[in-house]
């Protein structure tokens, strides 16, 4: 299981990459914009905040396959680690799928919303799909359905392609695609901090520690004897 960090937030994303089990971060145009910074170097601060060796998502905007591999083979030169490129699933995309795989340039096919548009990215070379679980809800009902589709369909056609699920509301959804067979999330900080919040964890901590000095102390707030 892989985790992803769904935001641009440089911030943010030094934060939890630090405290949880990070993967890597996956970004998109509106993430992007939102910063209100040159993407560059935004994107280069991303990189240094989570290293060389975790993998950092990037998405092209041309039109035309062509365009979006030279978009892919700049964003590559000019930002260091593991970087995969993400492309719609559009029909140019699918094309410039065909051709950065050719290139052994990692892509993921993402604005995915049936089971069929994955697969046709999978069969075009895509490392990973995405599917948008919360839009697909809005859309039609049934997101935590498609991902249990693709996951079907990868397995069928013995498809190496990994589901890195997207588009999340809540915490629900996220514990659903993992057991539909999503091998990965890309998830927004603030989920992602709800992961492990539950109110009897802390409210237990405080007892252990409050019976625990009861015993040896209220100075001994740790095992190191002193």
């Amino acid at each position: 299981m892989k985790l992803f960090i769904d935001s641009a937030d440089v911030k943010q994303i030094a934060y939890l990459n630090e405290y949880y089990p990070i993967s890597g971060v996956t970004t998109n145009p509106s993430l992007i914009v939102r910063e209100n910074r040159p993407y560059l170097e935004l994107l280069k601060e991303i990189r240094e905040a989570i290293g060389e060796e975790k993998e950092l998502f990037v998405q092209v905007i041309g039109d035309k396959a062509e365009e979006m591999v030279e978009e892919a083979k700049f964003v590559r030169r000019q930002v260091s680690g593991e970087l995969v490129i993400k492309v719609p699933v559009t029909e140019e995309g699918i094309k410039a799928i065909k051709l950065l795989t050719a290139e052994n340039i990692p892509t993921l096919a993402t604005t995915i919303y049936t089971s069929f548009q994955a697969l046709v990215a999978a069969m075009a070379g895509a490392k990973y799909v995405a599917p948008y679980v919360n839009r697909i809800d809005n859309l039609t009902g049934g997101g935590v359905k498609v991902v249990s589709e693709i996951s079907s369909l990868f397995s069928s056609y013995q498809l190496s392609t990994e589901i890195i699920a997207a588009s999340f509301k809540n915490v629900q959804q996220v514990h659903d695609v993992c057991l539909a067979g999503a091998e990965s999330v890309t998830v927004g900080p603030e989920l992602i901090e709800k992961f492990i919040a539950f109110p009897a964890t802390p409210q237990d901590v405080t007892v252990f520690k409050e019976e625990w000095q009861g015993q040896y102390g209220k100075d001994q707030a740790n095992l190191i004897i002193k």
